[in-house]
């Protein structure tokens, strides 16, 4: 039975790879920082670890938990997004919400998760195409697209240091999430669908991908 780690499961997306994993029979380790999200994982058969990521000391824990399981796959699902645009000046707390869950929680798991993992497999961090820096029109979202690229430099970065397994920046495209909103067009079910195709097609190890597997522009 193949185990899939997967880190920020409680809902959206997250939650959704551990339905469709479970549903494929795989052996689902998930967390989640409260209560109501450990218990919709508990529902769905998923094994659960407590986890925040923004909380460095809670995160150093990740590998002493695991005791040793040898991962197939493991995905760092955990973000959070800020709308704001250049026209307004992030305050510290919101700078300090933002990179510590996307960046700094991912390069603390990173650290913990990739020497579990089998040879040869993957380590996703889910990102977003509003981190193309070739890609940015606007300023829409400006910490958040901050944040994520900042992400995929540590992903792309850290290849380097973990040769035996598969380290991938992925976008989910824009999905009917409490994030995206509901005017996004794909659905989680589809987004999620996508991923899990494209993880499990060899993707280039370092890359920044979309959910289709086609390449990103940094």
């Amino acid at each position: 039975m193949p185990t899939v780690l997967l880190i920020g499961a409680s809902r959206g997306i997250g939650l959704e790879f551990a339905r469709q994993y479970r549903g494929d029979g795989w052996r689902v380790v998930a967390t989640a920082r409260d209560d109501a999200g450990l218990q919709r994982l508990t529902d769905l058969g998923c094994e659960t670890l407590r986890l925040d990521v923004a909380e460095p000391a809670s995160v150093s824990a990740l590998a002493w938990a695991l005791d040793g399981v040898e991962l197939d796959l493991a995905v760092y699902v955990a973000g959070v997004m800020d709308r704001g645009s250049a026209s307004a000046v992030p305050t510290q707390p919101q700078f300090d919400r933002l990179m510590r869950t996307n960046v700094l929680g991912a390069m603390h798991a990173l650290a913990q998760v990739a020497p579990l993992l089998k040879a040869g497999c993957p380590m996703a961090f889910i990102s977003s195409q509003m981190a193309s820096i070739a890609g940015a029109d606007s300023s829409y979202g400006w910490l958040y697209r901050a944040s994520k690229a900042a992400l995929n430099m540590a992903v792309h970065a850290a290849q380097a240091d973990y040769p035996d397994c598969v380290l991938l920046a992925l976008s989910p495209g824009w999905v009917q999430t409490d994030m995206g909103g509901p005017g996004a067009p794909l659905t989680v079910v589809d987004s999620v669908s996508r991923m899990r195709r494209t993880l499990a097609a060899s993707p280039q190890p370092g890359a920044f991908i979309n959910q289709d597997g086609q390449h990103l522009p940094w």
